[in-house]
């Protein structure tokens, strides 16, 4: 059943990244090929922003020069491994976020996107 799904059942545990240090350029080539819509942002393991493929189109080309600390979204709404499925659900729809980071003391540990829900949710046969 959905609602005892906790986001260590459904999140991304091998995720894309990138650092504060990087280019923007190199992170927007990056979410291509990979393709994916946005890269957590980590000094070391630890999380310190998120920068999405749209932060990158909204700031124009000028931004491909500029490093990924200088466009990252900072102030963001985390879960940890034991965040009841529901809840992230309700933060999604309420925020209109697409990803929501996983962490354990500051460092990121997994992944939630809106596919990554979906998925969980089609396999759990509801």
């Amino acid at each position: 059943m959905i609602k005892k799904l906790h986001a260590q059942d459904i999140m991304i545990q091998e995720v894309h990244v990138t650092s504060p240090n990087d280019l923007v350029a190199a992170a927007k080539l990056k979410m291509m090929r990979c393709n994916v819509g946005g890269l957590p942002v980590v000094d070391e393991k630890q999380l310190v922003g998120i920068i999405t493929h749209r932060d990158v189109l909204l700031a124009g080309g000028e931004s491909l020069g500029l490093k990924v600390g200088d466009l990252m979204s900072k102030n963001l709404e985390v879960v940890d491994k034991e965040t009841p499925i529901m809840v992230i659900t309700r933060i999604m729809a309420d925020k209109g976020y697409q990803r929501i980071p996983v962490v354990e003391d500051g460092n990121l540990v997994g992944l939630i996107t809106q596919s990554s829900l979906i998925r969980a949710l089609a396999d759990s046969g509801e």
